[in-house]
């Protein structure tokens, strides 16, 4: 992982970079050196718990507790080892923020608007709901990707995107 992050940094125009929490602390701090100190770095995000997980799935492979235990746990043991911040669903984004604080970054998954499909995905979100949960990034694909067309799609959950931070900053204030 080390070595894959220490060729990804050399890579123009990365600016993020996603492991797995659950390689532990040792594995993730190394990826944390391989980045290096320059300021302009990618920005290093542990990923928690699957949004294509429920409980029967996080049962199955052997991790006790809720899913929002364990992407608490995950998110905590990453800023531990010195990333940048974490992946995770809606549903744990808020807990997670609380945890690791107002600097730790998050990129939430699994977001589509309303009256898509979930398709793969068991904990899913509007882009609305992910801004509210706190998210600072947002990962959609299918939505776009698979739609009739492409850019309207992409535009519609900008403007959905861009109201609900208006509506936060305002409640903010």
């Amino acid at each position: 992982m080390a070595k894959a992050v220490a060729a990804a940094v050399k890579l123009p125009r990365v600016r993020l970079l996603t492991l797995h929490a659950s390689s532990g602390t040792a594995a993730m701090r190394a990826a944390r050196e391989a980045a290096g100190d320059k300021k302009n770095r990618p920005k290093l995000l542990g990923v928690t718990v699957l949004t294509s997980f429920d409980a029967a799935t996080l049962r199955e492979i052997g991790m006790p507790g809720t899913i929002e235990a364990r992407a608490v746990a995950l998110a905590e043991l990453a800023q531990k080892a010195g990333l940048d911040g974490a992946v995770c669903s809606r549903f744990e984004a808020q807990a997670i923020r609380r945890a690791c604080g107002s600097k730790f970054l998050i990129l939430i998954p699994g977001v589509r608007p309303s009256h898509d499909a979930a398709n793969d995905q068991s904990r899913i979100g509007t882009p609305a709901d992910a801004i509210r949960a706190g998210a600072n990034y947002l990962v959609v694909g299918r939505p776009i990707t698979a739609a009739p067309d492409p850019r309207a799609a992409a535009q519609a959950i900008a403007n959905e995107i861009a109201s609900a931070s208006l509506q936060s900053r305002q409640a903010a204030v």
